[in-house]
């Protein structure tokens, strides 16, 4: 969709939706992943065994509650620890793939050696502590003051800044959306080719353009110790999309989180963040 000259991700994955999910694949894996209760991709349960897996997790929905601001987060205890001990039965194919920075990340769960994509795919940190990150240009910088500014004479609209990312969130005055949509469609224009803007829920974000979290999920795929073993993306989010069709390809298993009913390409569903950490707690145990 265009707003103003300006492209914007939406992920929608509406189209097509009914020919690129369920069938032999789902089936294949039915027996090895996972148990679906009901009909369609209502629910599922997965198996204890996590053996031969590779997990890749969204934050904010999908481990954590989502809360009225991006600070206001709460990180369950004993959630960092079972990421951990989870981590190392894997042998390290446990990756976090989310919107926050990196720096973000880190400060929140206090797992300096965990694999993470930052940035919706744009920063990078692989489970051998390479990392990658994105150097902001004059005009971004220019972008990032003008928003700021602009936010604080916006009541209930809230600025996140990422680092090479900045974001509105109007989570607490939603009557001001399109006012923020046209904001940050106005804000991204100088920027450049090297930006988008990436809708998420009541939020719309200026991130880097040219990677997204299926790209990070392929890449990790690729390397030690993640290569080999079957992708499972978690997560509950539009921008989660593209990490669904990126394990649907790889014959992994695909899982949002949340009963919403929108159309995904997530092959089978958890219910909240908390049957998510249940799982891993069990897992990790």
């Amino acid at each position: 969709m265009a707003v103003r000259g300006v492209w914007v991700r939406h992920n929608d994955p509406a189209r097509g939706v009914a020919d690129r999910v369920g069938g032999p694949i789902l089936e294949a894996m039915h027996d090895e992943t996972l148990s679906l209760h009901g009909h369609g991709r209502l629910s599922c349960s997965l198996r204890e065994d996590a053996s031969g897996l590779a997990l890749f997790l969204d934050i904010d929905g999908t481990l954590l509650d989502i809360a009225q601001t991006p600070e206001a987060v709460v990180v369950p205890p004993g959630l960092p620890d079972s990421l951990k001990r989870l981590a190392e039965r894997l042998e390290g194919a446990l990756a976090l793939i989310t919107g926050r920075s990196i720096g973000t990340v880190d400060a929140l769960f206090r797992l300096p050696a965990t694999a993470v994509s930052g940035l919706h795919g744009a920063e990078w940190r692989g489970a051998d502590g390479r990392t990658a990150t994105i150097a902001t240009t004059e005009a971004f910088e220019l972008a990032r003051q003008h928003l700021r500014r602009q936010t604080a004479d916006m009541p209930g609209v809230l600025f996140e800044d990422k680092g090479a990312a900045i974001a509105a969130h109007y989570r607490l005055a939603p009557e001001r959306e399109a006012q923020v949509r046209d904001l940050m469609a106005d804000i991204a224009g100088p920027v450049a080719d090297g930006w988008e803007l990436q809708e998420g829920k009541q939020v719309v974000e200026l991130r880097p353009r040219g990677r997204d979290k299926g790209d990070a999920l392929v890449s990790f795929m690729g390397e030690t110790p993640f290569r080999g073993r079957r992708p499972v993306a978690i997560g509950d989010d539009v921008t989660d999309e593209a990490m669904f069709a990126a394990a649907n390809r790889l014959d992994g298993l695909s899982v949002r989180v949340g009963l919403d009913g929108r159309p995904s390409l997530a092959r089978c569903r958890l219910g909240a963040p908390s049957d998510v950490r249940d799982w891993l707690a069990r897992i990790s145990a």
